[in-house]
């Protein structure tokens, strides 16, 4: 297997391998660039006008063994006008620059120049982030090579720039996010016979290496507690269901912490209410709302962040077992509150019930946001471009969605109201754990709603941005770990003052 590109920083004077530089409209270069490739003399305008290249964001001219200059390949990039450029889209350039790396290349060297100048060091460490997440890749499990492939085993790629300690010191900010990402997306990745609530929960207790605070119930401490909810989800498995606690205290002590909750059923069999078979694997997905909280709170520990943080997972496996619950039967969840069970694969739902009301119980925080892979209904109404968000507090989604915007993780607001309340009203118990085919995103978090009070509360259904995510510049893998970039945009921008 090729290990993923070592990432270094050096200047504008000191470059290796495959050069890679951008470019603004017209083929409009920065001045330390220009001086790269004055041995080149005319080439790159004779090739830009062959290849009708203008420096268009995005673009790409390249051009092999390149006349003049020391380097096996010259990459070229276009930006567009550099004004209309937000941190996104220097992600995106990161990202879109390391995927340009030929695959038999051993070295090769970003510029990290725009057309208007040297880039500072915190935009040096944006393209750093894309360039990172982009060479992500989750192959543990091959264990064998193509006998043609003569990729490198070591590549290392460095950033050129106008000052290398300060985009070094800014990296390390932006590594903090990039290790999150990369720790959700490898939760996510992971076969389900390899990660089980145990397992899971035990990969949660290495934040403690970072200053988190890691508890685990297990389901004695669960049924002492009352969470005849989310423990009647996991009853039918042969792996123990377990809930993380985890706490970062950066803030001021004694401060209301920020509390985040992740849905982590391992894997989805939908229980007695079984799912069709096909496209059933994908299910050891469904605790990306779970993975997305642990990275989350690796990022915050990871940059130190000024603020107080909780971070709540439950762990479940939803199977078919002679002990799971079966449609009818009826559950009390911790808030006293009981759920007729109208489908065993609306079993999400039932873990984020308990947990949400259990923080919000226990740590009265100043809001709750959870984030589940809930319903397929969303991704009906969204696709894959937003994540759906339900909310009782105007103020946490405007934050929300200016954050999604800043970072490419977006969110779309959808409707609550005691109309949708209607349709999980039970005939035998306090509500029914699912609606009905109509509106059924909403109808879950009606029901999720009834679980916090009058906390702040935000319910991200990410059951489409979370796994069998889209193909992007800064994204190859079957899963985003979207989530911890929005969430952590989110902390930085409102919450650390």
């Amino acid at each position: 297997m090729t290990d993923a590109p070592k990432l270094g920083f050096t200047t504008f004077t000191r470059w290796r391998g495959v050069l890679i530089v951008f470019c603004g409209e017209n083929t409009k270069f920065g001045p330390a660039t220009q001086r790269m490739l004055a041995s080149t003399g005319d080439l790159v305008r004779r090739a830009s006008a062959a290849e009708r290249f203008t420096g268009k964001n995005g673009s790409v001219l390249d051009i092999v063994a390149p006349s003049g200059l020391k380097a096996p390949r010259l990459v070229v990039i276009g930006t567009g006008k550099d004004s209309d450029l937000k941190r996104k889209d220097l992600v995106k350039l990161g990202g879109l620059a390391i995927g340009k790396v030929p695959a038999v290349a051993a070295e090769a060297t970003i510029v990290a120049e725009f057309a208007s100048g040297a880039l500072k060091g915190d935009q040096v460490a944006d393209l750093v982030l894309g360039a990172r997440l982009r060479a992500y890749s989750f192959d543990r499990y091959k264990t064998k090579r193509k006998k043609d492939d003569d990729r490198p085993k070591k590549v290392e790629v460095d950033f050129a720039c106008s000052n290398p300690a300060a985009a070094e010191k800014a990296w390390a900010v932006a590594a903090a996010v990039a290790d999150g990402v990369v720790l959700a997306r490898d939760l996510i990745n992971e076969p389900a016979n390899v990660l089980y609530p145990a397992e899971f929960a035990r990969r949660a207790g290495a934040l403690t290496k970072l200053g988190v605070n890691v508890e685990v119930l297990d389901v004695a401490a669960m049924k002492k507690l009352g969470m005849g909810a989310l423990l009647g989800v996991g009853q039918g498995s042969m792996h123990d269901s377990r809930l993380v606690v985890m706490r970062w205290n950066g803030g001021k002590r004694g401060a209301a912490p920020l509390a985040f909750i992740g849905k982590g059923v391992c894997f989805d069999t939908g229980g007695i209410s079984i799912k069709p078979a096909a496209g059933m694997e994908d299910m050891k997905g469904d605790m990306a709302g779970a993975a997305c909280v642990a990275g989350l709170m690796h990022a915050l520990a990871a940059r130190n962040a000024k603020v107080n943080a909780v971070g709540a997972i439950g762990l479940v496996e939803n199977m078919p077992d002679g002990k799971a619950q079966r449609p009818g039967d009826i559950v009390k969840t911790m808030s006293g509150q009981t759920i007729e069970i109208i489908n065993t694969d609306a079993e999400g739902r039932l873990v984020l019930a308990d947990v949400l009301h259990y923080v919000n119980k226990r740590f009265k925080p100043r809001f709750l946001i959870n984030l589940a892979t809930l319903t397929g209904a969303i991704i009906v109404a969204l696709g894959q471009e937003y994540a759906g968000m339900f909310a009782n507090d105007d103020k946490l989604v405007e934050r929300l969605v200016k954050a999604g915007e800043a970072t490419g993780e977006r969110v779309w607001r959808m409707p609550l109201g005691p109309e949708y309340d209607k349709m999980i009203d039970s005939k035998f118990a306090d509500m029914k754990n699912t609606g009905g085919r109509w509106g059924g995103a909403i109808t879950a978090a009606q029901l999720l709603q009834r679980f916090v009070d009058k906390t702040p509360w935000v319910h991200l259904d990410i059951a489409g941005t979370a796994l069998g995510s889209p193909q992007t510049d800064i994204n190859k893998s079957w899963s985003s770990g979207w989530g911890v970039r929005l969430l952590d945009r989110l902390v930085e921008e409102y919450y650390e003052r």
